[in-house]
C-alpha cells in the first residue's frame, strides 16, 4: 500500500533502525518507546490489522511471532509483553498490522 507508514519503513523509503529483516517480516526500534526496550515487528507485506489475517498471509503473522521471540531471546529479556492492538477504538494507530514488543521494566495492568 503506497501511503502506509510501515510500509514505506519496511522498504526503506523511511528511515528506521533495523533489529532484523527477512523476506517475511521486518523488525525495527519504536520511535517513541514506551518502556527500555521497545521494539515492532511488522509484516512486510500489508496487512491492516489482526482482523485480516486469514489462510493466504497467516504465515507471514506467525513469522512475526517468531522473530518477536527470538529477538527477545538474543537480548536476554526475562520477560516481555507482546501487544497488538486492533482497530482505532483498541488504540491501533497505524493501520498495518504490528506487533510491539516491551520490556525492560514491570509491566502493568491497564499498559501505561
Amino acid at each position: 500500500m503506497s501511503d502506509c507508514l510501515f510500509c514505506k519503513i519496511a522498504s526503506g523509503e523511511i528511515p528506521s533502525e533495523c533489529l532484523y529483516e527477512d523476506e517475511l517480516v521486518y523488525a525495527f526500534k519504536d520511535i517513541d518507546p514506551q518502556a527500555p526496550v521497545h521494539f515492532l515487528v511488522i509484516p512486510r507485506s500489508h496487512i491492516a490489522s489482526a482482523a485480516e489475517i486469514n489462510a493466504e498471509n497467516s504465515a507471514a503473522a506467525a513469522r512475526c511471532l517468531e522473530v518477536a521471540a527470538k529477538l527477545a531471546g538474543e537480548m536476554g529479556l526475562d520477560g516481555f509483553r507482546l501487544v497488538s492492538n486492533c482497530g482505532e477504538r483498541a488504540g491501533q494507530s497505524v493501520n498495518h498490522l504490528h506487533f510491539h514488543v516491551l520490556s525492560g521494566r514491570d509491566m502493568t495492568w491497564p499498559p501505561g
